[in-house]
């Protein structure tokens, strides 16, 4: 028995998808602006999928660029300061001198939970070879130390050592973009080749793999990281850099806040503030470009899916329209059909898969519509990491489906509830 029903089952779904194709079919254009809506909201609920989505994936790219792990020690927060710029402008610079007194508190404090502190210096200045050259480079000066806490790889060459740092030696690590830029087709070719920074020769011991760029993290594509003592020695002058910051590393095994405050505990200790005092300086993370980023999707998640909504119920309501209108033109049929024995159920399920097959239609072009979007988004914006998931292509479907069961079944329900011998004298 349950074999028969079943096999009753199938045979009812599929004269009711033939069905659905003819109209289909025979009203083309109807069936097309009838499943506008529901183009519309798929369309616009994988676009905000996407959008999310990247800006997800960017903000993982960001966290890897700036270092789980890493702290900034500055006198600017990373968020908008607002009317309180002028307080953060006339706080003491980080002097380098600041890292090395870091250290010492570091290596003097049992179970601290940092490892190692990296000053950083920053400035602009031309690089050249033979007749390549690169306009205002990104300018950084570290010590060694830095080699050890560095998010970028080395993809040719190494990092500089301590004797090159304190000898103040003229030696660079070139970013991707600028290795590129001045020996294009290969960076190992930069290894050993003497370029110009300004008016001073340095000879190239390493390039970086490349990390491109996004949600304003800076990358070290277009930096040519050199010793400090020699940034401080070889290039003097009061704009020699426009800001100065420390790098400090947390053991794995210690949580951000702890090493946070244990940061700031380090730093008011250095600067020499009373209890009280309030600092003159700010410990920044990869958290705040979390926290700048979350309102962010936020407005874009509801914004983009009260978009959705309204196209959906739009839609819904112009394919509840077309199948009563479906419904009223083929009461007739529906009479001959009750007549001859077919069930109500049947009659239900034709006009529910009729107002489905119209907003899987719709479902499948707004699907189109978003991979030609993509592609559009990829050629203008290649920075900009989008992924179209198959979770959201299976959401685009079942909000589809969703969509035709809502709005076809109060029609269908009214179809299946014809008396035959009422439609049959319907004219």
């Amino acid at each position: 028995m349950k074999r028969f029903r079943f096999r009753r089952l199938l045979n009812d779904c599929e004269e009711s998808a033939r069905i659905a194709g003819e109209q289909l079919r025979q009203h083309k254009m109807r069936s097309l602006l009838t499943a506008l809506g529901v183009i519309i909201g798929v369309w616009a609920v994988i676009l905000i999928g996407v959008a999310i989505n990247g800006l997800e994936n960017g903000f993982q790219n960001s966290l890897k660029m700036l270092g789980e792990d890493h702290f900034y020690v500055e006198r600017w927060p990373w968020r908008d300061v607002g009317d309180e710029w002028p307080k953060y402008r006339n706080r003491p610079n980080i002097q380098p001198e600041v890292a090395d007194a870091l250290n010492t508190i570091i290596n003097d404090t049992p179970n601290t939970g940092l490892t190692v502190s990296a000053p950083t210096m920053w400035g602009r200045r031309p690089i050249s070879y033979q007749d390549r050259s690169v306009r205002r480079v990104s300018l950084m000066g570290t010590t060694s130390e830095y080699g050890y806490i560095s998010t970028a790889d080395i993809a040719h060459g190494r990092f500089f050592t301590h004797a090159e740092d304190v000898g103040r030696q003229r030696v660079v690590i070139l970013g991707y973009t600028i290795a590129d830029a001045l020996f294009p087709g290969s960076n190992d070719d930069a290894i050993g080749k003497r370029i110009k920074i300004g008016e001073i020769s340095y000879t190239v011991v390493g390039t970086l793999a490349k990390q491109g760029k996004f949600l304003g993290t800076q990358s070290f594509d277009r930096y040519a990281i050199i010793p400090l003592a020699g940034l401080l020695t070889h290039f003097k002058g009061s704009r020699r850099w426009s800001s100065a910051s420390i790098r400090v590393v947390k053991k794995p095994e210690v949580d951000l806040e702890t090493a946070r405050d244990e940061i700031i505990g380090a730093m008011r200790q250095v600067r020499g503030l009373l209890p009280g005092e309030e600092n003159d300086f700010e410990v920044n993370a990869s958290d705040a470009v979390e926290e700048n980023l979350g309102p962010v999707k936020t407005n874009i998640a509801i914004g983009g899916f009260a978009i959705t909504g309204l196209s959906l119920f739009v839609g819904a309501i112009g394919i509840m329209n077309i199948t009563f209108v479906s419904v009223k033109e083929r009461t007739k049929e529906i009479g001959t059909r009750r007549a001859i024995g077919a069930r109500r159920s049947s009659i239900l399920m034709q006009f529910l898969i009729e107002a489905v097959s119209i907003c899987l239609l719709g479902g499948a072009i707004g699907l189109l519509l978003a991979f030609a979007s993509k592609s559009v988004l990829a050629q203008f914006a290649p920075q900009f990491p989008a992924s179209l998931s198959l979770e959201l292509m299976l959401l685009a479907l079942v909000l589809s489906v969703a969509t035709g069961v809502l709005s076809g079944f109060v029609p269908a329900w009214q179809a299946s509830r014809l008396d035959p011998a009422t439609a049959l004298r319907h004219d």
